[in-house]
């Protein structure tokens, strides 16, 4: 058989046409496909971090005693409560305190002054990153305008309070890191306090054996409950 023979059979054998083509566009699908999913993925942790934010500042605004007969008052343990609830619902896959930061806000009004101002603030996570509206205290001279992005702050009434949630998370990637580029997720959410509120303070149910305050200079991570259900 000539050469030129040979080369002719060659070209017209089309039996490796479709095993050369999966070949060459294998990786671009691959990838399309990775990029899809992660993509996805943010989308979808986004939204998570969305809800847990209403989820938090609703059940924040509804909690206390059960009195009818005065103000209702709110004890360190409710928040904790809702501090654990909050880690069931997101779930170890997003696991919103070891990667994020939540801060649960009181904005009432001062009685002396008038002014908007933060009474009382709870945070839970090991994200080292402040408040973007403000940290305890704040307010009390008058530089408050309220909770939320400038020019459109929320603010309570005279006697009420709203809590405010603000979730500062990182996104963890499921594949690769490279696709989404802003890997920080912020939300926020508020609700009036459901019920009337005894403003003065959160009180321990028990003085000699008191819960454990999630104050804002500590920077704890995922709730992890003893064998008798105390939280860390």
């Amino acid at each position: 058989m000539s050469v030129i023979a040979a080369l002719r059979r060659l070209l017209g054998n089309a039996s490796g046409v479709a095993m050369t083509e999966f070949a060459l566009g294998a990786p671009v699908l691959m990838l399309a496909g990775v990029y899809g999913v992660e993509q996805a993925n943010f989308v979808l942790v986004n939204m998570k971090i969305g809800q847990l934010a209403v989820h938090i500042a609703d059940n924040a605004s509804r909690i206390g005693d059960t009195s009818q007969l005065k103000n209702r008052k709110i004890y360190e343990s409710d928040i904790n409560d809702v501090i654990i609830g909050a880690q069931i619902q997101a779930g170890k896959a997003v696991n919103v305190y070891k990667h994020g930061r939540v801060f649960i806000s009181s904005l009432e009004v001062d009685t002396a002054s008038g002014n908007q101002y933060i009474h009382w603030q709870r945070c839970r996570g090991a994200k080292a990153v402040n408040s973007n509206y403000g940290d305890e205290g704040d307010g009390k001279a008058g530089t408050l305008a309220g909770m939320g992005p400038a020019g459109a702050e929320i603010t309570a009434e005279p006697g009420d309070a709203v809590i405010f949630v603000e979730i500062s998370y990182t996104y963890q990637p499921l594949i690769t890191g490279s696709i989404v580029a802003n890997k920080e997720i912020r939300s926020i959410a508020a609700f009036n306090v459901r019920d009337s509120r005894d403003l003065t303070q959160i009180y321990q149910r028990d003085a000699l054996k008191p819960d454990p305050v999630q104050a804002c200079g500590a920077h704890k991570g995922e709730v992890i409950l003893d064998a008798g259900g105390a939280m860390n």
